[in-house]
């Protein structure tokens, strides 16, 4: 739990724009986890079969909460992701590039997500999402470029993307 429960959370968040829904997802995997009666080949083995399992189950949720009604953008409330304690003004400007992930397309953002939060190869992220390496990249680039676009001026020169 110590070791996954921010990066679940903090992936969760991405697909869902919900706190508690990721808390839901985190808890969900987290049990998963301990269930599990197979040993890992290695720690990078485990990291990758948590997030996939966080990342199938919020695709899960989605699926599900596209049965329900749903509330305007404007009608709800602005969504703060959850934050780890820092100073408060690199909290602001991690909440500017934050907000500017999520405003991504999926597709987008999860890329983003993946390789720059959790620092994952390209490689494996195209595994993870079951697409080829070129499609990965393709993603990262325009990401980037939308970011550059939405961020400048906003956070500084030291975010190159």
């Amino acid at each position: 739990m110590q070791r996954y429960a921010d990066c679940i959370l903090r992936l969760s968040y991405t697909y869902l724009h919900s706190t508690q829904d990721a808390e839901d997802i985190c808890q969900e995997t987290l049990l998963k986890a301990l269930r599990r009666q197979e040993p890992f080949e290695s720690e990078e083995h485990e990291r990758a079969w948590v997030l996939r399992v966080a990342m199938n189950a919020c695709k899960d949720m989605l699926r599900r909460n596209r049965l329900r009604s749903s509330v305007s953008l404007e009608d709800a409330p602005e969504l703060v992701a959850p934050c780890v304690q820092s100073e408060a003004a690199e909290q602001d400007r991690m909440a500017c590039v934050l907000d500017a992930v999520m405003r991504l397309p999926a597709s987008l953002r999860i890329a983003i997500y993946l390789r720059y939060y959790e620092e994952y190869e390209v490689r494996d992220i195209a595994r993870a999402l079951g697409c080829t390496e070129a499609a990965v990249a393709a993603r990262l680039s325009r990401g980037r470029r939308r970011l550059r676009g939405m961020l400048k001026g906003v956070v500084g020169d030291e975010f190159d993307f």
